[in-house]
């Protein structure tokens, strides 16, 4: 007897399990009492890597912004609310297959008495031109599940805006080892059934497996244990997801004609503080940044998804870095002085950060099991305590008393930004 094949995976089938487990799971009740952040679309974050510290939400334009592939609603509703708050003229666009997900994220924006988010049912691979142009795309965890995810990064990126940028994340492949091999067996032996039925042969198929398995020795996944149903159908039964190498990350960019600006957090993409050998250390160290980063995947085994920003190729805008000056003078970015630059954290308690920082004169920083430890500058804590996102540098430095002088003060900001903004924990804007 012939075994049947399995039918091909399609839109309407991802369509199909999104109705049936809108994910993640939330509900409308939640939204008071708490506001789910994280990366990308953190705006913080938007403006740093794709703008260079300048905030386009500060112009008279409306800001333009896309969440393609928005599911139950964290994105629209994170930047939606950040909006506000910073009280931008934002005009957010929403676009997602599943009308059971666009119902749940419309009930968490009516929860929280916003109005700037237009609804829409359907593929934005179709649809996104037709709202936009936009200055930011947010699709994160969507166009790998697509059957043709080039296409659909290249119809965004048709609908960006000259200036404009995406935040991105794509599943990674190593540190999902043992999720592939899950979703494999179910095809072998259920690749007919969906809905409850899947996910009854699923969870059985789970509870038996062996401690030898790949999916049982990988602690860095855990959407099945933690996400309820559809934590668990979304990871391990889908059937239309595939996964990038860091290689596969800078080709699928390119292919569309864009930048990878950087990956996040940028420290967790240096492969030298994976290694204790000061010989190794010295070969990643003259690695072009592409081979810098794909090593830093081979070597730490426990990154799962790649969070990322991008620009349109031509596009010159950078991340906000310090430019150190050839001859004595004052540190730049963007070729302003720093002392202009207005410093705010991420999404860290400051108070608590400088307390800590004020104990050890360091920070033990953690990528989902390990953990490092980075020497931060005497003034550190000082400093911190000080950055409340409104004052600039030369404001903080002008209220230390007595006021240090200029050359050493900024020194030491520079050596705090390196390590704190490399963790996505300190940020520069330029003035409004």
């Amino acid at each position: 007897m012939s075994r049947s094949k399995p039918r091909k995976p399609t839109l309407s089938r991802t369509r199909e399990q999104y109705e049936t487990f809108p994910y993640p799971a939330r509900r409308a009740e939640e939204e008071d009492q708490r506001l789910i952040t994280g990366s990308p679309g953190d705006w913080g974050e938007v403006v740093h890597y794709v703008f260079g510290g300048r905030d386009p939400g500060a112009k008279d334009a409306p800001l333009r912004i896309l969440v393609a592939g928005g599911g139950t609603g964290d994105a629209v509703v994170m930047l939606a609310q950040q909006a506000h708050n910073r009280g931008a003229n934002a005009e957010i666009v929403y676009i997602d297959l599943s009308a059971a997900a666009r119902e749940i994220a419309e009930g968490r924006i009516r929860r929280r008495g916003l109005e700037n988010v237009t609804f829409v049912t359907g593929s934005f691979v179709d649809l996104a031109a037709q709202y936009g142009p936009y200055d930011y795309i947010d699709c994160c965890g969507v166009l790998h599940h697509l059957p043709d995810p080039d296409a659909g990064l290249r119809a965004l990126a048709g609908s960006l805006k000259p200036g404009g940028g995406m935040g991105l994340m794509v599943y990674a492949t190593i540190g999902r080892t043992g999720v592939y091999h899950m979703q494999e067996m179910m095809q072998r032996l259920s690749a007919e059934a969906e809905g409850r039925a899947r996910l009854e042969t699923g969870k059985a198929l789970f509870a038996g497996l062996p401690p030898t398995n790949w999916l049982k020795r990988n602690p860095f996944v855990n959407d099945h244990i933690s996400g309820g149903d559809a934590g668990f159908y979304d990871l391990l039964l889908h059937q239309q997801d595939r996964a990038y190498r860091v290689d596969e990350v800078y080709d699928f960019v390119e292919q569309a004609g864009l930048r990878l600006q950087n990956f996040v957090e940028p420290l967790r993409y240096d492969p030298a503080i994976y290694t204790t050998s000061d010989d190794i250390g010295a070969k990643l160290a003259v690695l072009p940044p592409r081979q810098r980063h794909a090593m830093a995947e081979l070597l730490a085994g426990n990154i799962t998804k790649h969070i990322f920003y991008v620009v349109k190729t031509d596009n010159k805008t950078r991340p906000v870095e310090i430019a150190q000056p050839a001859k004595a003078g004052m540190p730049r970015v963007g070729g302003q002085d720093i002392g202009a630059m207005v410093p705010y954290l991420g999404r860290v308690d400051g108070a608590k950060l400088a307390a800590s920082v004020a104990k050890s004169a360091q920070i033990k920083i953690n990528f989902n099991g390990f953990a490092l430890t980075r020497k931060l500058p005497p003034a550190s804590a000082a400093i911190l305590a000080r950055v409340d996102g409104q004052r600039s540098l030369e404001n903080i430095r002008q209220s230390f008393d007595p006021v240090p002088e200029s050359g050493p003060f900024y020194a030491q900001v520079a050596a705090l930004f390196a390590v704190l903004s490399a963790a996505n924990l300190l940020f520069l804007r330029h003035p409004a």
